[in-house]
């Protein structure tokens, strides 16, 4: 097949579509979103839904031992395969197209392929990765930060969700506990995303060109005061946790704004306790999550949240315990597949520009063990992680034709370095 006939395959965007409507099903909520929680049932169902749609197409699919799925399809060439996916998990009232767009894009790829007959010189393994969400088991993006060796496969595997069922009953329990190791060698990847922020539809672009994502700090912190009845208590002499967590919730926006407009500051989980009407709080956890794509500016910004923490203990008393739990370097993708993507961009005639991810992604770790790089998609007003979620069915099949197309692309320079 030529060069111009490789250009001639198109994703078919009304069966993409109609795979993206089946799938939504599973975990479908009243709502029109999707709740389908890591190594949940509905995931074991849309799981299978995967399995058989790629043995359908000739693939043969592997398990590891953290339940991340790949659907291989030979090469012409026997090499470390370019892989392509996302996950198909989801927050619990997410939408339908955070994630498994990735898998389902790269599916209907991959049968772009079969049917016009060509085979590529790598192999292509399309891949789910478990648990990237983090909604049910933390950290999120486990699975492909066990790939690349971010997180020990054993500490993984014995994470416990707040219900107390650790990631390795959960995959047990759905028959999704695979055997193979975790990580093998890749010769490149590209995930295709919706943008979940407002940038692409805002400037009317159809393709993102990500050329990295930012870095990402969790914190979790607890304010102990002290618990005693609201109506005998003078103001006074109380030591209140959910007033000095509240200083603190302003001081994570006030530090987001110091180096704005880049960085951005979240408090996003709150448990008080005892939580009753007519108690002065006792403890407050909270969570805190920070973003910039610059390391340096980064960690100026967790320097200003821990010296608020103290800040706040010296002048009100309450005891005040901040903790890290996760910690992404931003990370820069390869620029030989982000020349891939523009080629593909550019061939497919979208208008598209570069971009740096606000948001976490299994991308980001693997980008650590292969060359790798994203594709974006608008999304109806910048909306997701939330039922009102939405991608038109144009969209989508524009970011699989230029994840298509970029595979193709970084397929011949593998064919022309190793002389294919």
């Amino acid at each position: 097949m030529t060069r111009h006939q490789m250009t001639d395959l198109k994703i078919n965007g009304e069966r993409l579509w109609a795979d993206l409507m089946e799938t939504a099903a599973i975990g479908g909520t009243p709502q029109g979103g999707v709740g389908r929680l890591a190594l949940s049932e509905a995931d074991a169902k849309v799981r299978a839904w995967f399995r058989a749609r790629a043995e359908s197409l000739g693939c043969t699919v592997a398990v590891d031992r953290m339940g991340t799925m790949f659907a291989r399809r030979a090469g012409r060439r026997d090499m470390p395969p370019i892989a392509i996916g996302s996950h198909l998990d989801t927050q619990p009232t997410g939408g339908k197209f955070d994630g498994i767009l990735g898998v389902l894009g790269a599916l209907e790829a991959l049968r772009t392929l079969v049917e016009g007959g060509y085979q590529t010189f790598a192999p292509i393994e399309v891949v789910d990765w478990t648990n990237e969400e983090g909604a049910r088991f933390s950290p999120m993006m486990m699975a492909s930060g066990v790939f690349a060796g971010i997180f020990d496969t054993e500490w993984a595997i014995a994470r416990r969700d707040r219900a107390g069922t650790s990631v390795g009953e959960a995959l047990a329990a759905i028959g999704c506990r695979g055997t193979e190791p975790c990580g093998h060698p890749l010769s490149a990847y590209f995930e295709l995303h919706i943008e979940q922020g407002p940038v692409l539809e805002r400037e009317g672009r159809d393709i993102g060109i990500v050329t990295g994502i930012q870095g990402i700090r969790w914190f979790e912190v607890m304010v102990r005061g002290e618990a005693r009845h609201s109506g005998t208590t003078p103001m006074a002499v109380r030591r209140d946790a959910l007033v000095g967590a509240a200083r603190l919730v302003e001081r994570v926006a006030a530090i987001a704004a110091q180096y704005a407009p880049l960085a951005v500051g979240t408090v996003g989980f709150m448990e008080v306790k005892p939580n009753s009407p007519n108690v002065v709080p006792g403890e407050v956890l909270f969570t805190i999550d920070l973003r910039h794509p610059d390391a340096m500016t980064l960690a100026a910004m967790e320097q200003g949240l821990v010296a608020a923490g103290f800040e706040l203990a010296d002048k009100t008393g309450l005891q005040v315990e901040t903790r890290k739990i996760f910690d992404q370097a931003p990370v820069v993708f390869d620029p030989a597949c982000i020349d891939s993507v523009h080629e593909a961009a550019a061939g497919a005639g979208l208008s598209a520009r570069e971009i740096v991810s606000g948001a976490g992604h299994d991308a980001g770790y693997v980008a650590g063990v292969a060359p790798t790089a994203m594709v974006f998609v608008p999304c109806r007003d910048g909306i997701s992680h939330n039922e009102a979620e939405h991608v038109s069915k144009a969209q989508c099949a524009a970011g699989a034709q230029v994840l298509l197309q970029a595979v193709l692309a970084h397929d011949r320079k593998l064919a022309a370095r190793h002389g294919g």
